[in-house]
């Protein structure tokens, strides 16, 4: 067999195999041998055709059976004799039929680059820390009262924190338009869920009263028709609430499966939910840095082909999960929208898999343990989702694979230039949490 390379654009390679004919003709004849066993022709009993009969009507589809194989045969063979490594299967031509009956053919393929990640000592990574304080306790306690709110109507006029609830009618050029009305709505004032100057306007009513409005919708509203133009409301207050919020005792706290039923175990249980949170996230954040950071330092070429296929996985991924939330799944999404993301993933992938190739990282089993329990330690029953990683490979390999990639990132982070950025817990976790 004789193999010669030529050099495409970036990762592509042309692989010039040439196939003898005493390989060829032996592949044929085994292929003939096996059709002759099992050939079904009139005049003949199964298996008992001449051989020349046989070569007479299998001939063509014995030879193309044979290429096909020889093919798949010598490719991954001729590859690897030039030093070469596959990304994804090659595109085959064949080039010629020798009058000997050997054949040629060229493989066009992308290859895997080769990698050395370098520059390490110049990455620049900003990490960042911050801590839960009591004032952050203090704050998720008030969003936790906020959510026991109780409502109680009250003879009064309206005032920010009260909930109304009306009739209204939207009117434009003198008509009432689609979607501008509705029947016995609750309208939080403040909450800022209407257009601006909604809830103004209603401030101050009271129970009974009805009022007409002018207010404008947005330049940028969802509904074109109604975009910067102003319009009327005719509304009638139905009638008007307060809010109370529960008083922070052991009642509170017993509400909240807090054994001790003390406002001190509700402080110490939300505080070790906000560090877990917290931690969370900050992980997340310094990774995406360190990534960012390698990616910046490494610029590398990566094979069309494996992009490709990395498109196509997140694309699934994003119809199952539209269809999990009862969103349109057949919906046509092109691979090109998906493009940047597959680069980077498929980049990282290459960049972090040379990484453990040098530095020789082992698991860290012991840190998947903490990691179980403590995904673990988020549901109602802890030991329950231990054994289910535990009974589950699949599962245990997806925490596996998360761990020795975190292993990476320290690893990478001991090797940069760290610098520390420090944050509050809603600059990190965010306010709504």
């Amino acid at each position: 067999m004789q193999v010669s390379v030529e050099s495409g654009q970036g990762l592509e390679k042309r692989l010039l195999v040439d196939v003898p004919a005493e390989q060829v003709t032996a592949a044929v004849e085994k292929k003939l041998q096996s059709l002759a066993r099992t050939a079904r022709m009139d005049g003949f009993r199964p298996g008992k055709v001449p051989m020349k009969v046989v070569r007479q009507r299998f001939g063509e589809q014995a030879k193309h059976e044979a290429y096909g194989e020889l093919i798949q045969a010598t490719f991954y063979q001729a590859a690897s004799q030039e030093g070469l490594k596959p990304a994804g299967e090659p595109s085959i031509e064949l080039r010629e039929e020798g009058a000997d009956d050997s054949f040629g053919y060229t493989a066009t393929f992308e290859v895997m680059p080769e990698i050395t990640v370098t520059g390490l000592s110049e990455m620049a990574v900003t990490k960042p820390v911050a801590e839960v304080t009591e004032e952050d306790v203090d704050g998720m306690i008030e969003r936790l009262r906020k959510q026991r709110t109780t409502w109680t109507e009250v003879d009064r006029a309206a005032q920010k924190g009260d909930t109304l609830h009306l009739d209204f009618k939207g009117i434009l050029d003198g008509e009432a338009f689609e979607g501008g009305s509705a029947q016995n709505v609750p309208l939080e004032l403040g909450a800022g869920a209407m257009i601006p100057g909604f809830e103004d306007a209603l401030t101050g009513a009271k129970a009974g009263e009805e009022r007409t409005f002018n207010v404008t919708f947005p330049e940028d509203y969802r509904a074109e028709h109604l975009a910067g133009k102003e319009v009327t409301f005719e509304a009638k207050v139905l009638k008007v609430a307060e809010p109370t919020l529960p008083e922070v005792d052991g009642e509170f706290a017993k509400s909240f499966g807090i054994e001790d039923g003390t406002v001190e175990g509700l402080r110490a249980e939300i505080r070790k939910n906000m560090g877990r949170e917290l931690k969370q996230k900050l992980t997340s954040m310094t990774k995406e840095r360190v990534m960012d950071a390698l990616l910046a330092a490494n610029p590398i070429d990566v094979p069309k082909s494996m992009i490709e296929e990395e498109c196509a996985r997140i694309r699934a991924q994003t119809q199952q999960e539209m269809a999990q939330a009862g969103q349109a799944s057949k919906l046509d999404l092109p691979l090109s929208l998906f493009e940047e993301q597959a680069k980077r993933r498929v980049t990282l992938g290459l960049l972090l898999g040379s990484v453990m190739g040098e530095q020789n990282l082992d698991l860290d089993q012991d840190r998947v343990k903490a990691t179980i329990e403590e995904f673990a330690a988020s549901y109602e029953n802890p030991a329950e989702m231990v054994e289910f990683y535990e009974k589950n490979p699949q599962q245990r390999r997806q925490v596996e694979s998360l761990v020795l990639e975190d292993q990476v990132v320290d690893w990478l982070l001991s090797q940069a230039n760290v610098t520390e950025e420090q944050l509050s817990f809603s600059g990190v976790v965010g306010s709504h949490v």
